[in-house]
């Protein structure tokens, strides 16, 4: 029994096409620290890798958080249609390349992103059945202000500019198909980790499913 459950586990794996799981939110609301968490949880998941034309944070790797770029290689991959989406956000330029995240779909393994709306529009168009949509919500304004302040990473200007754009980028939460309101982290965490394990288990995901329905049948009328 437990050959035959092993044998139907590696089927799947290896018919089943990975997905696209998108986060998105207002800067300070937690979407990173989930991701971060998720992919620790999770196996068969990993995260895109955006290049930027930003200077790197403190405590930042190139090619781990992202791919540090000049503009010049930046606009290069843009007009050669190298990238799945790709933004300006407050000065600085960021994109999500191609070639890898197909690669990893094929391979039947998911792909994390931490980008945001507009992002998520352009990835819709070119991504179809493949993608998932979440947007995370923090508890309140004052909490997300919060947040940013205790980040220390930007300031004081940044943080209200920040503030500012939270109220537009949260306008498009109904685009999304998910919609997670990040009162405590565990919590969120456990709903997304529901929502990844739900979707791999779509049936337009398990590609090998035809194939072995099939072969039940035949087994039956024998």
């Amino acid at each position: 029994m437990t050959e035959t459950l092993t044998r139907r586990s590696a089927q799947a794996d290896a018919g089943r096409r990975g997905l696209m799981l998108v986060l998105s939110s207002p800067s300070g609301a937690g979407k990173t620290t989930l991701a971060q968490r998720l992919l620790a949880a999770e196996d068969g998941l990993t995260m895109s890798v955006s290049v930027t034309t930003r200077p790197p944070r403190p405590g930042e790797e190139d090619g781990r958080d992202y791919h540090f770029i000049d503009r010049d290689a930046y606009a290069r991959l843009v007009a050669d249609g190298e990238l799945l989406e790709h933004a300006e956000v407050f000065g600085n330029f960021y994109g999500t390349p191609r070639g890898p995240v197909e690669e990893t779909l094929q391979a039947g393994r998911d792909v994390l992103f931490d980008i945001d709306w507009q992002g998520t529009q352009q990835i819709r168009q070119r991504a179809g059945d493949d993608l998932v949509t979440v947007f995370v919500l923090p508890p309140s304004a004052a909490e997300l202000e919060r947040r940013l302040y205790q980040r220390a990473q930007d300031s004081e200007t940044v943080i209200r500019r920040r503030m500012a754009r939270s109220a537009d980028e949260m306008s498009h939460w109904a685009e999304y198909d998910y919609v997670l309101l990040n009162r405590d982290i565990d919590a969120s965490l456990a709903e997304l980790v529901t929502i990844l394990r739900a979707e791999r288990l779509r049936r337009k995901r398990q590609e090998w499913l035809a194939d072995f329905v099939k072969s039940l049948q035949d087994a039956g009328r024998a």
